[in-house]
């Protein structure tokens, strides 16, 4: 591509890099070895979640430099610079995972304010872990200009004595270790080859999950979010990725052109489709404020609930993301669902293409079982259901893929928070039959709302996985499993029905019909919210504190900000 078909009269670093206005800005760029014709040249953000806390994001500075050869082999200079990332896995189970949510917001802000500040005209963004996916996303589609998305990729499965393991066996066999069915030793063992290289966690999890979407949504490029991260063929897209950046510039193709509402429903649907995490309820509606369309978790359970589950996927199923990968990827997932009827074709990606012309070549797979055709589904509907009733008058969802009952009533054992529930788990201080329910967890109750997985793979591990329910108006893992409903809406932090609960109260789920009820009259919880009082958090500062103020109700997305309804001007358009 020649660098002279770009005009900068439209791009953002005009205001940066033209006219004799702009020389002390220029001499800046000098001082970083950029020549005359590079600071002319659009300026393309490369934009990475890179840290040391965890694998999933350890290999995304390696991939970073891939990506910034591809845009200066078309033309463009690349500009590198980094965000947080809070990962789940390390902040599971005690107070950090408060910082998890809240983390979406901030990548999504400091990606924002980097771009504006330093009047860059493209995004390049990658991201490994959880809340960094969406995060990345958000900005993107916030900004508005030609951005692309990349996925650090997955880790590899670990191997235990001849079987392969996930972080998710590490948590339940938490719970195993807890009624004596695993030794110090085996624990000591498991957890030394759990994880064995680089990348986020290989099942359908959140971070898979969330991958997934970016392929469905429109904003990755094919096959890009399926190949684990230590596949040297993550650098080929990469470079890819950074060539393909400068034509979305040259044909001004914007986020916005391809996250559209029937983009947001193909995501819904391949989340469905592969039993994904319900965390994607959470953040496909956080995405759709940054465009201003409505889309909240009950138009999310509205696709699930229509929506064939194919995909043979841990927690629920058999396989992780390198054997979806290896058996022809994203696109063999949504080449089937096209093919039956399940996703909007018409709908343009970042290749250019739309998902019907990106989807022309591929060709079905009958030499695997990770993925079945739509049309003979594992089970007919999603993975994951939506459910509401007295108990959620806003809305509430469970992961329903490999749960062999999807009906549950008993009486409910009450906590205030994660901790609480844990060590009656623990303690194995619970009886079969209830429904275990930790609250105050929420957006702004925890504030954070955060994951169970903690709690849930406790419980698992102790063979109680489908032997009691829990509920919450937090959140679980995508490696949750078990008859677990989060997002309880409207949380307990603002007098929501799941504050009034008592123990003893009985619960009913029914996650076929999608309801969650209690049994109390509306008459005995308006006498009961007329005696309740709101709760401090503990937080009275500090970004928490300032989280805590902002957010709204999970239904929502749990964002901070009204979104593009309330947008004066973009930030592609100054």
């Amino acid at each position: 591509m020649d660098a002279k078909v770009f005009q900068k009269n439209n791009l953002p670093s005009r205001h940066v890099t033209e006219g004799p206005t702009r020389a002390p800005h220029r001499s800046y760029l000098y001082a970083m070895g950029l020549t005359k014709e590079q600071i002319h040249q659009p300026l393309v953000g490369v934009a990475s979640c890179w840290n040391e806390a965890a694998p999933c994001n350890i290999s995304l500075m390696r991939q970073a430099q891939a990506v910034k050869k591809g845009v200066a082999a078309a033309n463009g200079t690349p500009r590198e610079f980094c965000t947080i990332t809070v990962t789940d896995g390390i902040a599971m189970g005690h107070e950090g995972m408060k910082s998890s949510l809240a983390s979406r917001e901030v990548i999504a802000d400091s990606v924002e304010l980097t771009m504006r500040g330093h009047s860059y005209d493209a995004l390049v963004g990658l991201a490994g872990c959880d809340k960094s996916l969406p995060g990345m996303m958000m900005a993107m589609l916030r900004l508005n200009v030609p951005s692309i998305f990349i996925y650090g990729g997955s880790i590899l499965p670990g191997s235990f004595r001849g079987q392969p393991v996930t972080v998710q066996d590490l948590f339940e066999a938490v719970g195993k270790h807890s009624v004596g069915a695993m030794s110090d030793e085996d624990l000591d063992e498991l957890e030394s080859v759990a994880c064995p290289s680089a990348g986020a966690c290989g099942a359908q999890f959140t971070a898979n999950t969330m991958a997934t979407v970016s392929e469905a949504i429109g904003l990755a490029l094919p096959y890009s979010a399926g190949a684990p991260a230590p596949y040297e063929i993550r650098d080929r897209f990469c470079m890819t990725a950074g060539e393909q950046i400068m034509e979305l510039i040259a044909r001004n193709i914007r986020p916005r052109d391809i996250v559209t509402k029937k983009a947001l429903e193909n995501a819904a649907t391949v989340v469905a489709a592969t039993g994904g995490s319900t965390n994607a309820a959470l953040h496909l509606p956080a995405m759709a404020n940054e465009i201003g369309i409505d889309f909240d978790l009950f138009d999310v359970a509205e696709i699930f609930k229509k929506t064939p589950y194919i995909a043979d996927l841990k927690p629920g199923g058999r396989y992780v993301a390198k054997d979806l990968f290896e058996v022809g990827g994203v696109p063999l997932i949504m080449k089937t669902l096209l093919d039956h009827g399940f996703l909007h074709g018409e709908c343009l990606t970042v290749s250019g293409r739309t998902i019907a012309e990106n989807m022309s070549k591929v060709r079905w797979n009958d030499q695997q079982d990770v993925v079945m055709p739509a049309n003979k589904p594992i089970t007919p509907t999603g993975g994951v259901v939506g459910l509401s009733g007295n108990l959620a008058p806003d809305g509430a969802i469970v992961k329903v893929a490999g749960l062999k009952n999807q009906k549950f009533s008993g009486p409910a054992r009450c906590f205030d928070n994660e901790e609480a529930c844990f060590e009656a788990v623990n303690n194995r201080s619970y009886k079969e039959g209830e429904v275990l329910v930790i609250r105050y967890e929420g957006p702004k109750g925890g504030p954070g709302m955060r994951e169970m997985l903690q709690t849930t793979a406790a419980l698992y591990g102790q063979g109680m996985g489908d032997k009691v329910a829990l509920i919450t108006d937090g959140r679980f893992s995508g490696a949750t499993r078990g008859f677990c409903i989060g997002h309880v809406g409207p949380e307990a932090a603002v007098g929501g029905p799941i504050a009034l609960i008592r123990d003893g109260d009985i619960i009913d789920i029914d996650a076929v019909e999608g309801r969650l009820e209690v049994r109390l009259s509306a008459e005995e919880l308006e006498a009961r919210k007329a005696q309740w009082t709101p709760r401090e958090t503990g937080f009275g500062s500090g970004a928490l504190w300032k989280f805590a103020q902002g957010v709204g109700p999970a239904r929502n997305g749990a964002v901070t900000h009204p979104g593009a309804k309330h947008e004066t001007r973009c930030y592609a358009d100054i």
